[in-house]
Order: structure tokens, then C-alpha cells, then sequence
């Protein structure tokens, strides 16, 4: 039996992005893509936890710890599929 990845791009970090966020970013990075969001999970990771992403203008709610942790537990795993 193949491994599960405890925490999947598809299936648990892909959700968090809003179609907002997606194209608020388009020019800086595609958050639809594991690639690039993993080529950028620092930075991603240091907005989502201080509140700038999403931004507090967009009317979105902030990340919360759980989700934090979540894209945090993803990446330090190497961003799996």
C-alpha cells in the first residue's frame, strides 16, 4: 500500500486559496499551481501568519492557526501532490 501523504496540494491546501486570492496574485505567482505556491511557501507562509494575506481590504477572513499550521506541515514536508 503507497503512502498518503498526511497533508496533499490538492486536496488540503488548494481550498484555502479563494479564486480572489488567485487572481489578486496572478502577477507575482499562480496559487492554482503546487509548483509555484511551493517555490513561494516562505513567503506565503510569513503573510498568511501576520494577516497581510489575504489582505484586509479584500473582505476575505485571515488563515486561521489551524490553516497556518496546515500550509506550514505541507511545505516543511516538501509539498506533496
Amino acid at each position: 500500500m503507497p503512502d498518503v501523504p498526511d497533508v496533499s496540494f490538492a486536496r488540503d491546501i488548494l481550498p484555502m486559496f479563494t479564486s480572489v486570492d488567485v487572481a489578486h496574485m496572478r502577477n507575482m505567482m499562480d496559487l492554482s499551481n503546487r509548483e509555484s505556491v511551493f517555490a513561494h511557501a516562505s513567503a506565503i507562509y510569513a503573510a498568511v501568519l501576520n494577516g497581510s494575506m489575504p489582505p484586509p481590504s479584500s473582505g476575505e477572513a485571515r488563515w486561521s492557526a489551524e490553516m497556518c499550521a496546515t500550509f506550514k506541515r505541507w511545505a516543511d514536508s516538501g509539498g506533496p501532490p
